[in-house]
């Protein structure tokens, strides 16, 4: 281009700049997210924990088999690489010398600019005894001087510097690349074209494409897509599932088919040693051709999830498939209970009567499958068998007792330390006390309910086809406090007190979780307090409550001191008569303007209090939204004694009808609400809480609901002014509509 000029550096300084900045910007972020964590801290924590969990599967192979893992120390090298290109870049901008980017003659002669003529000869001379070579001075530095002396002397040098900057008149405009001059060199040219062509013809392409390529084949939850059609179709085609048909529908995922993952493996050995486990497991279903669930990963994958359940010794080439397969269950059913749930809601937005949607038992009986897979037991087993050192022969002992029924976790909590230690009387004291340890670990979660209608006057009046907030408060504590609080009991038992006290403490005692199951009433909460994963916005959500309240008096009060000012303004007014005719004229002429002064303030009013309930409820979105982006994805270790991988504790919480036997609302994680019934009565729900891991601690509570006829909105209400108004003018639209309607027809006819 005409007039323009570019500049590449020949020397490579400012490459270096940009060259440090680049990767400065790489190296720290990637330094503060992919740093390998302390594994010190890591096999601490497993120490300490060995106590409660060293019997578990997944403890004994992080433990005592860790297996070799070459990523952290890949990720340091590379980072510490990446750390010193960096400093070495830093180092060589430190010590490159910075040119100067602008000529000032006066800057060279140390003037100021406008000096005359004789001032700038006076300071030559000067300058030019200290830096003339010949008197040993700098020869750079002194024909620098000469340079501006001559540009400031002559007259058009000096009218050139002054209008275009340059002594030498107008110059082409020059753009500084911070490039080395020999990448545009002409030698060079194929070896940059083929480092060009390799970087974003081959390595780009290839690292969006595989991005691309896995991004359409995978879920948000990281779940084959293909995986969700399967779940869906079966789901839809057999609305009612039970257990051995759930069971044959997971095992049919495309996540176990080598084609589709190819951490998915399959040996010529699954031949002879999978017909070997089916005559021993015995009541698989063989016979319906349905591809997938029949094809032979699928079978194999149903196998060993059956072998798993019924716990027994499978062969050791088996093993590695088993436990690939079982860390892949609990997302797996996570998937279908979302698929089954989506169900439900294209049910019930559908209208027509062939689309059926899945039972309450097909979602429940995920759930337990959910935590059959985590134990490692069947679905009618007892749950004391999560327990070590329980076992099928020792269990009638604890189960068949003939002063003690035991058949749960909740009844062995139930009862005191002597009674427990004489019906566990056949385990050592060591195994008593891990089994003690074990059991003290377990969660025990108390649930409150709260039914109302947010966005409401009156929030504890529920009228037909309002939105019904069940605000769930659960507060998660341990065995181990319960067992605290059964001493404490115990000891007050041991004082001396009258008969009737002494009773009232045995009841106390032999209530526990059983009470807490059976009745409405209610134990009294230890003051330790762990957040659970699903806890509720409860505490946020009633202040936004008791704030619009606020809200909404403080414009109720306004309003009140208005009228009262205008009150007394009339009664001072009424002095004399005179005084009342003048005001009656001028309220005459001045009531058109009052009117539309009081309608502009009206409406002020009303966007204020508009935009100050969007602002309330926008900050109420944002703590939600915060609440749920900053959930913790760790809660509390699950023991488990057959599952291959450190499992959390997550629980599910829905509402349900457990007579009509359909689902009221989807299992969400911070609060249920779902649309009042449309008709007004008394209904009885049903509150879930299930765990998504542990087997017999599910909690059932009612939920209660007296639906009211929805009230008659006010025509005269202050706060529907703008709806009045709104109104007004839609029956003015239509008379105008109408009397343009009678024109045209008036015109028709003339015609």
């Amino acid at each position: 281009m005409a007039g323009q000029q570019f500049q590449y550096d020949d020397s490579g300084n400012t490459f270096f700049y940009f060259l440090t900045s680049f990767v400065g910007l790489i190296v720290i972020p990637a330094t503060y997210y992919l740093w390998p964590r302390d594994q010190n801290a890591e096999q601490i924590r497993l120490k300490n924990i060995r106590k409660v969990y060293g019997r578990c599967m997944w403890y004994r192979l992080r433990l005592l088999k860790p297996q070799p893992n070459i990523i952290p120390t890949v990720k340091k090298i590379v980072l510490l690489a990446g750390w010193a290109l960096f400093l070495f870049l830093a180092y060589k901008v430190s010590k490159t010398d910075r040119e100067y980017q602008e000529y000032n003659p006066y800057e060279v002669l140390n003037l100021d600019p406008g000096a005359t003529v004789a001032e700038i000869k006076k300071q030559y001379r000067l300058l030019s005894l200290k830096y003339h070579p010949d008197k040993g001075g700098d020869e750079v530095m002194f024909m620098r001087i000469a340079k501006a002396y001559a540009a400031l002397t002559d007259e058009e040098s000096r009218k050139n510097w002054e209008e275009f900057g340059n002594p030498d008149g107008p110059q082409a405009t020059s753009f500084g690349i911070a490039l080395p001059a020999w990448i545009v060199d002409q030698k060079n040219s194929i070896l940059v074209l083929l480092v060009y062509g390799l970087a974003f013809m081959v390595i780009l392409p290839v690292v969006v494409g595989s991005w691309w390529y896995r991004s359409i084949r995978y879920s948000g939850d990281q779940i084959l897509i293909r995986t969700t059609q399967i779940y869906t179709y079966f789901v839809y085609k057999t609305r009612n599932m039970d257990m051995k048909r759930l069971i044959m529908v997971l095992a049919g995922a495309s996540e176990f088919d080598p084609q589709y993952n190819k951490d998915a493996t399959s040996r010529p050995t699954d031949n002879i040693l999978i017909p070997q486990l089916i005559r021993e497991i015995g009541s698989i279903n063989l016979k319906k051709n349905e591809p997938p669930l029949t094809c032979p990963y699928s079978l194999k994958a149903r196998v060993l999830l059956l072998c798993h359940l019924a716990r027994m010794k499978i062969p050791e080439t088996l093993e590695e498939d088993q436990q690939f397969m079982l860390k892949k269950c609990p997302a797996l059913l996570q998937e279908m209970v979302n698929v089954i749930c989506q169900l439900i809601i294209m049910a019930r937005s559908r209208e027509e009567r062939e689309f059926r949607a899945p039972t309450l038992a097909s979602l429940e009986n995920c759930m337990k499958l959910s935590q059959m897979a985590v134990q490692g037991l069947q679905q009618f087993k007892s749950p004391l068998l999560q327990l070590p050192h329980i076992e099928e022969d020792n269990l009638r002992r604890v189960s068949n007792h003939k002063k003690y029924k035991i058949k749960t976790i909740q009844d062995l909590v139930s009862l005191k330390e002597s009674d427990r230690h004489s019906l566990l009387h056949f385990l050592e004291d060591e195994k008593y006390e891990e089994v003690m340890a074990v059991l003290g670990s377990f969660p025990y979660v108390t649930m409150d309910i709260k039914s109302q209608v947010l966005d409401d006057e009156d929030s504890n009046n529920i009228t037909v086809g309002s939105l019904v907030t069940v605000l769930v408060k659960l507060t998660r504590q341990t065995m181990a406090e319960v067992f605290e609080k059964e001493q404490s009991i115990c000891a007050a038992e041991e004082q001396p007190a009258e008969d009737g006290q002494n009773d009232a403490n045995k009841n106390k005692a032999k209530g526990g979780w059983q009470q807490k199951s059976k009745g409405p009433k209610k134990t009294a909460k230890s003051k330790k307090k762990k957040p659970l994963k699903k806890k509720p916005t409860s505490v946020p959500l009633s202040q936004t409550k008791q704030q619009r309240q606020k809200q909404a008096n403080g414009i109720v009060g306004s309003e009140a001191t208005i009228k009262e000012d205008e009150e007394e303004v009339s009664d001072k007014g009424s002095d004399s008569e005179e005084e009342e005719t003048n005001r009656d004229s001028q309220s005459e002429k001045d009531d058109g303007s009052d009117r539309e002064s009081d309608k502009e303030q009206d409406e002020k009013q009303n966007k204020d209090d508009e935009a100050e309930w969007q602002e309330l409820q926008q900050s109420i979105q944002r703590k939600e939204r915060a609440l749920l982006e900053t959930k913790s994805k760790i809660t509390h270790p699950v023991y488990s004694l057959y599952f291959p991988e450190e499992k959390q504790e997550w629980w599910w919480l829905y509402i349900a009808d457990r007579k009509e036997q359909t689902l009221i609302s989807m299992p969400y994680h911070v609060e249920l609400k779902f649309p009042a019934p449309g008709k007004p009565g008394n209904y009885q729900y049903t509150v879930f809480l299930r765990s998504d891991s542990y087997m017999g601690l599910d909690q059932i509570k009612p939920l209660k609901l007296e639906v009211h006829e929805a009230k008659p909105v006010p025509e005269n209400h202050p706060q529907w002014d703008t709806a009045i108004e709104g109104d007004e003018d839609q029956e003015d639209s239509e008379g105008f509509e109408d009397s343009f309607e009678e024109e045209e027809e008036e015109d028709e006819d003339d015609d």
